[in-house]
């Protein structure tokens, strides 16, 4: 990868000119680096290529049928197991989340929900089960392995079922994902090895019916911004006008569609278009943590 200075935004919404806002310094990538590689259907060695950090990102298009998009969702929404978390990430969900916990809690939340989220996810055609049998196919050609995050013999989830319900600009705030892994209460926990390597965003679109486009920012935030902005250890929120003159591109998604990308870039999601019209995905993170290991948390 390559150092670059950051430019105004080339795709999706303009950028305001450089210098209006605080300024937010960090890594970008070149034009080979800052995009999305599009496919139809599933080709793992894609997802190599976002985990070795040669790409932002991969879309594959149309990669899980219609009939298992819409039962899948059907059971999340009739799941009575589902929780919903306010704040500044408003969301319905099914599964755990590890941000800003001891390792224990957040294993303890994953065993809870265990039950219900294998449940939900007992479809033929499980999108999840494809995408990490496709990843270690891959992986087993360069010696390596996948397996979800464990610590004392306790795994982490299996993926997170979500639906956000945030209004106004964002469902879902400009954030990064690498800040919540420095987690000071999980230093016991593996995936802080990820730290060294890329962390990648799983999302498999179930529903997305008016709107709610992904927006990436061609930057990785330093450390001397992530302590000025107290991002250190969450990731989140990044204020807008940070943003100001850095690169962005938008990416519109349909159901079925799966999408991975380097989730340490600051990233948002827009809310649907329309009052009532759900947003659904089936997310993860997953990273490798030394030269031959990926794993998988939520």
């Amino acid at each position: 990868m390559t150092a670059i200075t950051t430019t105004p935004a080339t795709t999706g919404r303009p950028a305001a000119e450089a210098g209006s806002g605080p300024v937010l310094g960090g890594w970008s990538g070149d034009a080979d680096y800052f995009r999305f590689q599009e496919h139809q259907g599933y080709q793992p060695q894609a997802v190599m290529d976002v985990l070795h950090g040669r790409v932002l990102g991969a879309v594959f298009r149309g990669m899980v049928p219609a009939g298992v998009c819409t039962e899948l969702a059907e059971r999340f929404w009739q799941n009575d197991e589902a929780r919903s978390r306010d704040g500044e990430a408003p969301v319905r969900y099914i599964g755990a989340y590890h941000y800003h916990k001891t390792t224990e809690t957040y294993l303890d939340e994953c065993a809870e929900i265990e039950t219900a989220l294998d449940d939900v996810l007992a479809v033929k055609g499980d999108p999840l089960a494809a995408f990490y049998d496709g990843l270690a196919g891959a992986l087993a050609a360069e010696e390596g392995t996948v397996r979800r995050a464990a610590h004392q013999g306790r795994q982490a989830c299996r993926g997170v079922l979500r639906s956000w319900f945030g209004r106004g600009e964002y469902a879902l705030l400009p954030h990064e994902d690498r800040g919540q892994c420095r987690e000071p209460q999980q230093a016991d926990f593996e995936i802080q090895g990820a730290l060294d390597h890329q962390i990648c965003a799983l999302n498999i679109c179930l529903e997305n019916g008016a709107g709610g486009r992904l927006g990436v920012w061609n930057i990785q935030p330093d450390e001397d911004s992530k302590r000025r902005l107290g991002t250190e250890y969450t990731g989140s929120p990044y204020p807008i006008e940070t943003l100001d003159g850095i690169q962005s591109t938008w990416l519109t998604i349909n159901p079925g569609d799966v999408y991975i990308f380097n989730g340490s870039h600051v990233h948002a999601v827009e809310p649907s278009a329309a009052p009532g019209v759900h947003r659904t995905t089936l997310s993860g993170l997953f990273a490798f943590i030394d030269d031959t290991t990926v794993v998988s948390w939520t």
